[in-house]
């Protein structure tokens, strides 16, 4: 099973604030995207990582490649305006044996081998899988600032990645997309679009955490001591 890895790292960090771009942070002196990387460098399945950047940030993203040993083929590729544009940039880069592509946000540097093992397995037994988490919250259904239903949370999930598919309906999911010019929030939108095709979900982390507002700095550093104790 040859496993590719695709890191949309593009994002302009708006909601970091102050010019920030969340994925070059550094955590104890690494930048997040590093850490993350690393977690996916040594999953066993995983044959090559594909890193989606801005053009402007290419050069500094090699050079911050270069001193990281990461035991696996690191490439980059020129991201695009959005999420799915740089995924679907990356796509197109794959090498031409790889059976599953796993998407994962570039600032998730959380994740765990076990999860990054069980949803590739997963995916690998069913073409499409993902990961999440049952909110602890209750979930309310709103129209004009007025409640229309309670929706019970078993039913639920807060949606993480990584997010695993056959390569083949990925490929599809997002040919389908810009034929309907339809945009997703994740890849799952997209592929869950197509005709019998289901998307298991893995139990996911709270400490699999998406960092992207400056209180996330502050999280991530107690994780990041955790780890380390």
């Amino acid at each position: 099973m040859n496993v590719s890895v695709i890191l949309p790292a593009a994002g302009f960090g708006t909601r970091m604030g102050g010019g920030n771009r969340k994925q070059f942070l550094h955590l104890d002196g690494v930048p997040v995207l590093v850490r993350t990387i690393r977690k996916f460098a040594a999953a066993p399945d995983v044959g090559e990582i594909i890193v989606a950047v801005r053009p402007e940030d290419q050069e500094a993203v090699a050079e911050m490649l270069a001193k990281e040993s990461a035991g696996k083929p690191v490439r980059i590729v020129q991201g695009g305006l959005s999420r799915q544009e740089s995924v679907e940039n990356a796509l197109r880069a794959l090498s031409p044996d790889v059976e599953l592509v796993a998407v994962h946000d570039a600032v998730r540097p959380f994740v765990d081998l076990e999860t990054i093992q069980k949803v590739i397995a997963e995916a690998a037994r069913t073409g499409a899988a993902i990961v999440g988490i049952v909110p602890v919250d209750t979930v309310k259904q709103v129209h004009l600032h007025k409640i229309r239903a309670t929706i019970p949370r078993e039913r639920l999930i807060l949606t993480q990645t990584p997010q695993v598919f056959r390569r083949d309906i990925l490929l599809e999911a997002f040919a389908r997309a810009r034929a309907d010019q339809f945009t997703g929030t994740d890849e799952s939108s997209l592929v869950e679009r197509l005709d019998q095709v289901e998307v298991s979900v893995i139990p996911g982390s709270d400490r699999n955490i998406k960092i992207t507002k400056p209180h996330d700095l502050k999280l991530a550093e107690l994780f990041l001591s955790e780890e380390h104790s």
